[in-house]
C-alpha cells in the first residue's frame, strides 16, 4: 500500500468522522429548535425563578427590585438588551455582572464569596450554582426576542470597541487570541465546530443560544463561563467573573449578533 494511498484513505476516514460529528451537532440543534420541552435546562429555569423571588441573604430580600435596564423587577426582554450602560454604577454591565451587583446591594451577599463558586464543576457532577440558575431564568424571559443591546451611550460604544480589540489581542504562553479560533468559517478544535464571530448567522445562533445546556457537562453554561473556559483553554489566569474584560468581549460578541433571535435555554454538546 503506497504512502499516497494511505494519505488519501486517512483523509476519507477523517471526512467521514467530521460529517458524523456535524450530524450530531445538527441533532442537538434540532433538540433546541425542535422538541424544546426535552431540554433539561428548563429545570434550571424553574430553580432560577424560585431563587429570584425568594427572600435570601443577610438583608432577607428577593431580587424582584433589581433593575436589569428596563426598570426595577422587569426581566421580560431584559437579557436580550444586555450588556448596557447603568447610570447607578457608571459602567457597562452584562446580565451576570448586573445580577452579582443586585445580589450584593439588595440581598447583602459577599461578592468575593459568590465569585469563588460561580460555576458548577461537571467533574464532580455538581448541580448548577445559584448564579447560573438565576442567569438562566433571566435569559429565559427573553426567549423568542431579538438581540438588541443598546450602543448609543459612549461607554457602550467603548465597551464594544475594547471588546473587539481584546478579541484580536494575542497573549499568554500559547500566543493565542479569541480570533485564533473564532475568526474563520469551518474552523475546529479536534472535531468541535467553532463559531466565526464575523459570520452573522453563526454568531447570532451562538449568542442567542446562551445560556445553553451543555450535554457534555450535564449543566447549563452561561456566557461568563464561556469567557472563563476560553481563557483557561488559552492557559491564561482565571478571568474574573463579571469583570470589565469579560463584559467587554461579551458586548462585542453581542453587537455582532444584533437582530438574532434568543432561543432559551439553548442546548449544545
Amino acid at each position: 500500500m503506497t504512502k499516497k494511498y494511505l494519505t488519501a484513505l486517512c483523509g476519507l476516514l477523517l471526512s467521514g468522522v467530521v460529517l458524523a460529528e456535524d450530524a450530531n451537532v445538527d441533532a442537538y440543534r434540532e433538540m433546541t429548535y425542535g422538541d424544546r420541552d426535552a431540554n433539561p435546562g428548563l429545570l434550571v429555569v424553574d430553580r432560577g425563578e424560585e431563587l429570584f423571588k425568594e427572600k435570601r441573604g443577610p438583608k432577607n430580600a428577593s431580587l424582584e427590585q433589581c433593575d436589569f435596564g428596563l426598570g426595577a423587577g422587569k426581566v421580560e426582554g431584559a437579557y436580550a438588551q444586555l450588556p448596557r450602560y447603568f447610570k447607578d454604577v457608571d459602567k457597562v454591565q452584562d446580565a451576570e455582572s448586573r445580577l452579582l451587583h443586585c445580589m450584593v446591594e439588595l440581598q447583602g451577599f459577599d461578592a468575593k464569596e459568590l465569585k469563588q463558586k460561580a460555576f458548577a464543576d461537571q467533574r464532580l457532577n455538581e448541580d448548577n450554582t445559584d448564579l447560573e440558575a438565576l442567569t438562566t431564568y433571566i435569559a429565559s424571559k427573553s426567549d423568542g426576542m431579538k438581540i438588541n443591546a443598546p450602543s448609543d451611550h459612549p461607554k457602550e460604544q467603548e465597551a464594544i470597541k475594547v471588546g473587539e480589540e481584546l478579541f484580536w489581542h494575542r497573549y499568554g504562553p500559547m500566543d493565542f487570541a479569541c480570533a485564533t479560533c473564532h475568526s474563520a468559517d469551518n474552523a475546529r478544535i479536534r472535531l468541535q465546530p467553532l463559531v466565526n464571530a464575523y459570520n452573522k448567522e453563526g454568531i447570532q445562533k451562538t449568542v442567542g443560544g446562551w445560556p445553553t445546556y451543555r450535554v457534555s457537562h450535564g449543566v447549563v453554561r452561561t456566557m461568563q463561563h464561556r469567557m472563563w473556559d476560553c481563557h483557561w483553554q488559552m492557559r491564561l489566569p482565571d478571568a474574573d467573573y463579571g469583570s470589565p474584560l469579560t463584559t467587554s468581549i461579551i458586548a462585542f460578541l453581542t453587537s455582532q449578533a444584533k437582530d438574532g433571535t434568543m432561543v432559551q435555554p439553548g442546548m449544545s454538546r
